[in-house]
């Protein structure tokens, strides 16, 4: 991953508590979050960018 690149964060929401989080390159986030909306289709899942990704990670 180049420093280019946006990294996104994946999470899925029972009520107020995190149950799943995945980061990653938007690519394989949004792959990740359509699989994660049709297994958990009740739940909240959000994907939100965290911005590229730093020497310091």
């Amino acid at each position: 991953m180049t420093s280019r690149q946006h990294r996104r964060r994946v999470r899925v929401w029972f009520g107020e508590h995190v149950i799943a989080q995945y980061v990653a390159e938007a690519p394989l986030a949004a792959r990740y979050e359509q699989a994660m909306r049709r297994r958990f289709a009740g739940l909240k899942v959000t994907n939100d960018l965290l911005g590229p990704l730093d020497s310091n990670d």
